[in-house]
C-alpha cells in the first residue's frame, strides 16, 4: 500500500495566492500518512492566517521541527503550542542559546527564539527532543541533526554571535534539515542551510547511501554571498543532478537568479501556498 507525503509552504517571504500573506521567514507543513509535522514556524505573524486560508488545522500538529533557533523560524512557536499542546518539539540543543546578529555599523540585534529558553518550551510542549544526530521523527521522515562542514567555500552566511558584545561567533551548529525518501528520490527541506546547502546535501547523500536527490526546497542562505561562492554552489548543485529546485527565503535575489538561470526547467516557485504530493518509497 502506497504512502503519500504532502508538503505545503505556510510561511515564506512571498505569497502565491489570493488572501495569503508573506513575511521574512520559513515554515513547511508536512503530512506523512497520519502524522502532521510543522517544519519551522516563521516569525509568527502569518502562520496561522495562512494555515486557515489553506484549510490546514495547526491544532492537529504532532511534531514541530526547528531548523535552528532564529526568530524568523521560531517566532510562531508559542502560538502553535497554545493550540497544539500535544505537539513534540524537535530541535538541536544549541537552538535555545542566545543569538545575535551584528549589523554593518556594529550594532547587535537579538535574533533568537522569542518564546525563551528550553525550559519555557518544555513547559508548553508535550515533549522536547534534542537532536545532535540524525533521527527518524515519524516513519520515513528524518531530521539530519548537526551537519558536518566539509566545503571550503561555505560559511554561516552572516555576522552571527552568541553574545550581545558580539565576541563569540555562532557557528550555528543547530542548523538542520528534514529529508525523506520517495519513489523519485530523496526530498530535502531546508530552513536556512546555515551549514551550507552543499554541506547539507552531501550529508543527506551520506545518510541515504548515496540515493539520488529528487527535490530540494527552502532557504539556502546565499543572500550576500560572494561571486565565488555562488559559482561554486551552482557547480556543486549540478553534480547532484537534482530534478526539482525550490530555493527561497534567505537565498536572496542574486542567488535565486543564478540558480534559476543555471537550471532551466528544474526550478519551481516555493512561495506561500505551494503544494507538492509525493509517494514515499
Amino acid at each position: 500500500m502506497s504512502r503519500l507525503v504532502r508538503i505545503t509552504v505556510l510561511v515564506e517571504n512571498t505569497a502565491g495566492g489570493s488572501g495569503l500573506l508573506g513575511e521574512h521567514g520559513m515554515a513547511f507543513w508536512v503530512e506523512a500518512g497520519s502524522r502532521r509535522i510543522l517544519f519551522d514556524t516563521g516569525q509568527g505573524m502569518v502562520l496561522q492566517p495562512n494555515a486557515a486560508r489553506l484549510g490546514i488545522s495547526l491544532a492537529q500538529t504532532d511534531t514541530i521541527v526547528l531548523s535552528h533557533g532564529h526568530y524568523d523560524h521560531t517566532g510562531g512557536l508559542a502560538g502553535v503550542l497554545k493550540i497544539a499542546p500535544q505537539a513534540t518539539v524537535v530541535a538541536h540543543p544549541a537552538a535555545f542559546k542566545e543569538k545575535y546578529h551584528q549589523s554593518g555599523d556594529g550594532t547587535p540585534r537579538s535574533i533568537g527564539i522569542v518564546l525563551g529558553d528550553e525550559d519555557e518550551v518544555r513547559n508548553r510542549a508535550s515533549d522536547v527532543i534534542l537532536t545532535e544526530r540524525p533521527r527518524e521523527i515519524c516513519e520515513g521522515v528524518f531530521v539530519t541533526g548537526e551537519i558536518p562542514r566539509t566545503t571550503d567555500f561555505e560559511d554561516t552566511g552572516g555576522a552571527f554571535f552568541l553574545d550581545e558584545a558580539c565576541r563569540e561567533p555562532d557557528r550555528l551548529l543547530d542548523d538542520q534539515a528534514v529529508f525523506f525518501d520517495t519513489k523519485g528520490g530523496t526530498v530535502v527541506l531546508l530552513g536556512c542551510a546555515h551549514s551550507g546547502v552543499i554541506n547539507t546535501l552531501r550529508y543527506v547523500r551520506q545518510l541515504t547511501d548515496n540515493k539520488p536527490i529528487y527535490a530540494v526546497m527552502g532557504g539556502t542562505h546565499l543572500i550576500g554571498a560572494s561571486e565565488d561562492r555562488l559559482n561554486r554552489t551552482v557547480e556543486e548543485l549540478a553534480g547532484f543532478d537534482i530534478d526539482l529546485l525550490g530555493p527561497c527565503h534567505c537565498t536572496g535575489m542574486a542567488g535565486m537568479a543564478r540558480i534559476w538561470a543555471a537550471f532551466p526547467g528544474k526550478c519551481i516557485g516555493c512561495m506561500v501556498g505551494k503544494k507538492m504530493e509525493l509517494e514515499l518509497s
